[in-house]
């Protein structure tokens, strides 16, 4: 029975029959907001509803003989149990009014049934989108002969295009009552028994056999937070503490990808994952980060644990530290590699026959130079907690890390290094490190050079040999100089580049004459004196 939900028009029911005589209607699926699926025990019957006429029109009808359906809404996919033992599933893709047979594949069960009845029960198959891919989940209890330790899920990729394949299988190492979720491309498995959930993480390296990945649980088992039930009532009940709810009850339904109803209590949950408590669980410093990095709400953690691996009590080791650095900046890099190659397209100018590209979307998972330097390498140089050669070793070594793959190094991330090394008067360290390039020329680095002057004189000449390899920056330094009153220096600068002839005299002599230096000005104003006697045989300005 249908009904219309249309403002000002008259609710009249209206009516479809199955086509299929003698059916038994298993279900019904709306796969659009106008199309729906029959399922019965011998085929499927794919409607399109037509509202303003109240009537339904057939689109296509699919003959098959069905024991049990499942369906997929994200993936609009619709699984079919047949065959009398109904372990072989046949899916179906639905869009915009089409229906789409994909290839059927074979569960393949624990052991060989001893009768010809249903072996493969609805309740030990999800189907859920993981990482953009779909796939068929089988949870398979091992027989009591069988020399595993316990059960496990078995994963088949279901693609558009080709055949079903098996490509991955969850170790439980347990038997008992499960149930699976997923949750931000994690598989979760509830074991009852122990009152515990299992993570899985299928983007994790596991073991290989030729054809298939075998993963262990990435977390030991750990219960789901608690819930407390607010007591509901007048004043003096709701006083009363709340009552903790029953976890993994016999009455829990889960339903894909994360949904799980308590029927005795009548509550319904979405399940979420904490990465914040995965950090202590996780000790693996590498590992932790290839988890993180495959999680929505990551970056905040990520930066956490970068700041936790710098300090004490925990401070990680150089090869770790290089490690986590290498594997954050090759996200960051894959980032920018397809915004180039995305600007390049938009601005290559396609035809409008092609369609647009889609921009890359800027994942929680990049972690760029801005984000280390804020939350990170700058609070660990400020707590001065380390010692000195560590913390340089440390920035040098985000450094390589970028370099490595070829991220052009922000001048911030040099300064830290620099104002670090003069911090600790590691002067040689720093003549050492600008005289091999190991810090690459900026203007913003060779002001901040000029700026060390007076503590370090040699500064001075390396911010010149560096502001010559630039060739673009003489205008800025003048400018700087003068705005530290440093009038001589500039002047200095200035007829080191050979562009003392054509320079504003006026801009120097009130720089001179802000500095309230007699001699000063004197010298600066013999000097352009001089020049214009040189220039144009006078004196005179």
């Amino acid at each position: 029975d249908f009904l219309n939900f249309i403002p000002d028009s008259p609710q009249v029911e209206y009516t479809q029959e199955c086509k299929t005589k003698n059916a038994n209607i298993l279900g019904f699926c709306w796969t659009s907001s106008t199309e729906i699926v029959f399922i019965t025990d011998q085929g499927m019957e794919f409607y399109q509803v037509l509202p303003e006429k109240r009537s339904l029109k057939l689109l296509k009808n699919q003959s098959i003989n069905v024991n049990w359906y499942m369906y997929c809404p994200e993936s609009s996919v619709i699984l079919l149990s047949t065959t009398v033992l109904g372990n072989v599933l046949q899916p179906f893709y639905f869009k915009s009014g089409t229906m789409s047979k994909l290839s059927k594949f074979e569960i393949e069960l624990p052991a060989a049934p001893k009768s010809s009845k249903l072996s493969l029960s609805e309740r030990d198959i999800a189907m859920a989108t993981i990482y953009g891919q779909l796939y068929v989940l089988y949870l398979r209890h091992h027989s009591r002969t069988s020399n595993s330790t316990g059960a496990e899920v078995v994963l088949y990729h279901l693609p558009r295009e080709g055949s079903c394949k098996r490509t991955h299988i969850l170790k439980l190492n347990r038997t008992g009552k499960f149930a699976l979720n997923v949750v931000d491309n994690l598989v979760v498995v509830h074991h009852q028994d122990t009152e515990t959930s299992v993570v899985f993480d299928i983007k994790l390296k596991g073991e290989f056999d030729g054809s298939t990945t075998i993963h262990q649980f990435v977390l030991p088992p750990r219960s789901i937070q608690p819930y407390q039930i607010p007591v509901a009532g007048p004043a003096s009940v709701t006083s009363q503490s709340p009552v903790p709810c029953k976890l993994y009850s016999s009455s829990w339904i889960v339903f894909q990808p994360d949904i799980i109803i308590s029927a005795s209590e009548g509550y319904l949950w979405s399940l979420q994952v904490k990465l914040e408590p995965v950090v202590n669980l996780l000790l693996d410093k590498g590992k932790l980060m290839d988890f993180l990095l495959q999680r929505k709400e990551c970056k905040m953690v990520i930066l956490s644990v970068c700041s936790q691996m710098l300090s004490e009590p925990e401070r990680g080791s150089l090869s770790v530290i290089a490690t986590v650095f290498d594997k954050l900046n090759h996200e960051y890099k894959k980032y920018l590699e397809a915004e180039q190659s995305y600007t390049m397209v938009v601005e290559a100018g396609l035809s409008r026959s092609t369609p647009a590209p889609k921009r890359p979307v800027r994942t929680q998972a990049v972690v760029d130079q801005s984000d280390m330097y804020t939350h990170v390498l700058s609070v660990f140089t400020e707590k001065k907690e380390a010692p000195h050669k560590f913390t340089i070793a440390v920035l040098m070594e985000y450094i390589r890390s970028l370099n490595q793959v070829q991220i052009a190094v922000q001048h911030y991330l040099y300064e830290l290094v620099i104002k670090t090394l003069v911090q600790h008067n590691l002067f040689y360290m720093l003549h050492q490190f600008l005289q091999y390039h190991v810090l690459s020329d900026s203007k913003p680095l060779a002001c901040l050079l000029l700026s060390l002057e007076s503590i370090y004189p040699p500064a001075h000449q390396l911010s010149l040999d560096m502001l010559k390899r630039l060739s673009t920056a003489n205008d800025e330094i003048v400018e700087v100089l003068l705005s530290k009153h440093q009038v001589l220096a500039a002047l200095r600068f200035i007829r080191g580049i050979g562009g003392h002839d054509s320079i504003s005299a006026r801009k120097f002599l009130d720089a001179a004459k802000q500095a309230e230096d007699e001699m000063l000005f004197y010298t600066i104003f013999r000097f352009f004196e001089q020049r214009n006697l040189r220039l144009r045989g006078s004196p005179s300005f």
